[in-house]
């Protein structure tokens, strides 16, 4: 029998669709594994896709599924990068939201929630069609199948809302606009999107990488520990296991909606008296000078002022505790174990994350930055994190595959099809970590 944690995100939805009695509903993402595969295997129950602000789109995929999307995209290297994949699917189209340049963490319809409620309306009214005039009338509210948490508002044709990555208001600005005419099925939970890729990370290797970190800490029984950019919370539930609770963990995320997730999960499983969570962002702590015996984060150091926020670690940690960083390794190819020719391996190993703000660190700067800051004892050690086949391995993919010609991606999938059959198939990331004392 095959378990709730063991179902995958196309068969969760497909169960969501049969549980609504929905045969065919339009789809609204942004992130590549909740909508790709499920498209794929699926592609009965997809009217219409609607992507908001991809970071990477597999534009050989959208072809072959002849899905003619809307796409919103923002301005800068990334929009550029879309636009150029988005020339090969003349069906598309493409919705330009001019001066906004749009990061995972952005809150992108509440940034931009009129043009993106016109668009979107504009672009269901000539996709209408294809669902056959089925119309649904369903009861608000909430529930639960199949692992995905669900809202339903409004009535109308079927229209599901995926997750917006890491935006903190998700869909919330523009579902009174979209509700008037469809019935949305808002969805959510631990089994999907960001989510989904930060569980799933945090039970492979990835864990491992952050088990050494915290080994270079030597946390003693009682010390107050802070988690800067805690996102759902995945590692300070592992984190107050690990301890059997001897040490209080406070949890700090931009995202309101990444908390909501992070606290409902933590109640799940009664650690509420262990781990508790506050809204702010990494650079700016809302917390009193030494207020923790530890401050650690977790690949969060990209995405701000990275020198500000280790300043900030640094002001929150009482004399003589400890600082520790992990963040990502980008100014490194990846490693790709696959039987791929070397001008191919080469482009598919270069394809790193975009970095979102100029004055974040995602490369071995970091080591510089803690002498700088005025941590002493300072160690660092760059570690390898390896991926096999999860949720957080199909996001990798799917940068990759964003850079890759029709002819160079299916030349890609058979490298990597023969290499899972030899079961010898991996992808590997490297990350900068390093550790130090507050003087």
């Amino acid at each position: 029998m095959v378990s709730v944690m063991d179902i995958a995100i196309e068969e969760r939805i497909s169960q969501l669709l049969q549980h609504l009695g929905i045969q065919r509903a339009h789809f609204a993402a942004r992130l590549p594994a909740d909508w790709q595969t499920f498209a794929t295997v699926h592609p009965q129950c997809v009217a219409s896709l609607t992507l908001v602000c991809p970071q990477t789109l597999d534009h050989n995929a959208l072809k072959a599924l002849a899905l003619r999307p809307l796409v919103l995209i923002g301005d800068g290297a990334t929009a550029e990068v879309l636009r150029e994949n988005l020339a090969e699917i003349p069906d598309a189209t493409v919705i330009a939201l001019p001066n906004y340049q749009p990061g995972i963490a952005s809150d992108l319809v509440a940034d931009r929630a009129a043009e993106i409620g016109a668009a979107m309306l504009d672009y269901l009214r000539l996709r209408n069609p294809e669902l056959g005039n089925q119309k649904v009338s369903l009861p608000e509210g909430e529930g639960q199948v199949a692992g995905i948490l669900y809202r339903i508002r409004g009535s109308g044709p079927p229209l599901v809302l995926l997750p917006l990555e890491y935006a903190p208001s998700q869909w919330d600005h523009v579902l009174p606009q979209l509700s008037e005419h469809y019935c949305t099925i808002t969805v959510s939970g631990a089994n999907v999107g960001s989510v989904s890729s930060l569980e799933s990370r945090a039970k492979g290797d990835y864990l491992r990488v952050v088990q050494i970190v915290v080994d270079e800490i030597d946390l003693q029984p009682g010390e107050r520990i802070l988690d800067v950019g805690c996102g759902p919370g995945s590692i300070d539930r592992w984190l107050a296991k690990r301890t059997g609770g001897a040490n209080p963990i406070v949890g700090l995320d931009l995202s309101s909606f990444l908390l909501r997730e992070a606290a409902a999960m933590v109640k799940s499983e009664g650690l509420e008296d262990v781990i508790e969570f506050h809204e702010g962002s990494g650079d700016s702590l809302p917390f009193p000078d030494h207020s923790f015996d530890v401050s650690m984060s977790f690949t969060v150091i990209q995405f701000v002022d990275a020198d500000r926020m280790l300043k900030e670690m640094i002001r929150v940690t009482k004399p003589g505790g400890k600082v520790a960083v992990l963040a990502r390794g980008d100014d490194r190819p990846n490693l790709i174990n696959a039987p791929l020719r070397a001008e191919l391996k080469a482009k598919a190993e270069s394809r790193r994350s975009e970095l979102p703000n100029d004055l974040g660190c995602n490369d071995a700067s970091l080591y510089r930055r803690f002498h700088q800051a005025g941590l002493t004892q300072v160690k660092m050690f760059p570690q390898l994190v390896t991926y096999t086949q999860q949720t957080h391995w199909q996001n990798i993919q799917s940068r990759i595959l964003s850079a890759l010609s029709l002819e160079e991606a299916e030349e890609y999938r058979t490298a990597v099809a023969h290499a899972q059959g030899e079961g010898s198939f991996f992808i590997a990331e490297q990350f900068h970590c390093a550790a130090g004392v507050r003087p």
